[in-house]
């Protein structure tokens, strides 16, 4: 009989998973449709419709176990007889690393992520990196033996799009020119181009994604195609350079939504192309980002095996509302909420956590950062200094639990390390600090042009990236652009009024008033001069005012993943 609920309960998580993935692809397989068609509106929806499935069929298997269990069964020997049951069935399983962090999850929902341990979870996989065989083979070769424009055509040809282009010979020959003017004598035309078959999507954008062979080195290929107004199509760039597809898979954008049965495959080839990427930031950029939390876990055990500096406040101005850690070694934060916050914080634990939701449900234009929450996460504790414990119980004294050995955080948000921007601003040159300035308006620009006001735009509350993009990273105070009312100060009616303490006119809830982020922003005469020069209509209540008609009229501004000088329309 034992033997007979480990096999039922392995199977039924198993059926979870696969039911679970079913639906995503669902979704993931519609998002040709919704480009073809340019419903744009359908597109953001579809993206917080995909990632809501996964915690709903966790429930839904976890709740169904209660029903079949009884107390008799939660022990340690009834519990580990399923895992190992389970991780047979996984054997020649296409999609084991999804299933593998679906049955942690069901695991922590069914215990309350209480009695997490190595031996009860898949801390580490049962398949041993094992790359599963595609359904269908999920490259496509392209050897070019005398015409690389030729090659190019028989690619394009390829596409699965049922819309006709505005001029595909045009865009061959401006593929063909990019190629060679980028790689130059090495393109030959004895090369061998690999291709995804399946496109990639995301907001108005389809991304056809592969190799270029040559003779001494290999290059990514990435194509980005739009539509125009009257439903044609037409190619937008052509991206060979690693580090500008690393930025297209930055952590700062949406997902992908590409139809991808077994995820473990296509991870490995992308990380052939971006040899920066990590599996958890790939599986993440993809739309897996359950099962790249379970990656990032087991990449940071594996950072702290080799690691032994310790953990430490994390550099910048303390947050109101966040406690903010990290090691110095490792290219990630933790945050943790504080359980009281700043007086003038008037903000719930609740509204943070949904403010965080937002920012992963929406789209993050590559100026939010992505974070990835866990419960009862585990440290040890000789690699914490006494004055950060001291700092962590001080703040968050509800958040923590001290053993002997462990420190266990019970709710953190896990998000990629950043230079503050007002520490950059400190030290950069004045080339860095134009840039900067530059580059810390389009963020807010973009943000709100996708709906997004920030509400604190202090430098503090952005970041650096590695590719000195300025990336949004606090969200407490984040709202919908279309939800703030801007307005003017109106003038004083007395010479006394701008001497008083408190403002003469009425301010509402909602009310932001754009001239006054000269006051808190630019104290920095250089930072003032740049933001006069590039970015002085952020202080304009009428420009704020046009970006929410826009909105509301379903226009929203695009935002490219890669620079404007390699758009072909632009050359």
């Amino acid at each position: 009989m034992a033997v007979a609920m480990t096999e039922l309960v392995a199977q039924t998580i198993l059926q979870g998973a696969d039911a679970m993935y079913g639906r995503f692809l669902d979704v993931t397989a519609g998002a040709q449709e919704r480009f073809e068609q340019r419903d744009w509106k359908s597109v953001q929806k579809a993206l917080k419709t995909r990632i809501s499935f996964y915690d709903h069929h966790v429930g839904l298997v976890s709740q169904q176990l209660k029903t079949m269990l009884t107390k008799q069964h939660a022990t340690r020997s009834f519990l580990m007889a399923v895992k190992e049951e389970y991780s047979r069935l996984l054997d020649d399983y296409p999609r084991y690393d999804i299933a593998e962090s679906f049955f942690n999850s069901v695991y922590c929902r069914m215990f309350d992520h209480r009695n997490i341990r190595r031996d009860k979870l898949f801390v580490n996989s049962s398949q041993g990196g094992r790359i599963p065989k595609y359904p269908t083979p999920l490259l496509k070769r392209y050897p070019s033996k005398n015409s690389l424009i030729q090659t190019v055509e028989r690619i394009l040809d390829d596409t699965p799009f049922t819309l006709g282009w505005v001029d595909k010979a045009r865009d061959i020959h401006r593929i063909v020119e990019a190629l060679q003017h980028t790689l130059g004598p090495q393109l030959t035309d004895e090369v061998i181009i690999d291709m995804i078959r399946e496109p990639f999507f995301r907001n108005k954008a389809a991304y056809l994604i592969g190799r270029i062979d040559m003779a001494n080195q290999t290059r990514p290929l990435v194509i980005p195609i739009l539509t125009n107004s009257q439903n044609q199509l037409y190619v937008d760039a052509c991206i060979v350079d690693s580090d500008d597809v690393s930025v297209i898979f930055g952590f700062a954008r949406s997902y992908f939504m590409v139809y991808a049965p077994a995820p473990a495959t296509l991870v490995d080839f992308l990380g052939q192309l971006m040899p920066h990427k990590t599996p958890s930031q790939l599986y993440t950029s993809i739309g897996c980002q359950k099962h790249g939390k379970t990656e990032l876990y087991r990449e940071f055990l594996l950072h702290m095996e080799h690691s032994d500096d310790q953990f430490v406040v994390a550099p910048g101005i303390k947050g109101m509302v966040m406690s903010v850690f990290t090691l110095p070694s490792y290219g990630f934060v933790f945050k943790i909420i504080k359980d009281r916050f700043a007086p003038q914080k008037d903000i719930t634990h609740a509204m943070v956590k949904e403010k965080y939701k937002l920012v992963k449900e929406h789209d993050r234009v590559g100026r939010m950062a992505d974070t990835l929450d866990y419960r009862n996460y585990i440290f040890p504790r000789h690699r914490f200094s006494n004055e950060l414990i001291d700092e962590l119980l001080q703040v968050a004294p509800s958040n923590i639990k001290l053993t002997s050995k462990e420190i266990h955080i019970r709710h953190l948000y896990m998000e990629r390390r950043m230079i503050p921007l007002n520490i950059y601003l400190e030290q950069a040159d004045d080339a860095e600090l134009r840039e900067a300035v530059q580059e810390y308006g389009d963020a807010i620009k973009q943000l709100a042009a996708a709906n997004i006001f920030a509400g604190d735009m202090l430098f503090k509350n952005f970041g650096v990236s590695r590719h000195s993009r300025v990336i949004f990273y606090d969200y407490d105070e984040i709202s919908y652009l279309t939800e703030v009312n801007f307005r003017r100060i109106p003038p004083p009616r007395f010479p006394e009024d701008e001497m008083a303490a408190e403002p003469w006119y009425s301010v509402g809830e909602y009310d932001v008033f754009p001239e006054e982020f000269r006051t808190f922003l630019l104290i920095n005469p250089k930072i003032r001069a740049l933001f006069d020069e590039l970015h002085a209509d952020l202080f304009d209540a009428d420009y704020w005012k046009e970006l929410q008609n826009n909105i509301q009229h379903g226009q929203f501004n695009d935002v490219f993943p890669y620079s404007d000088e390699c758009r072909f329309t632009n050359l």
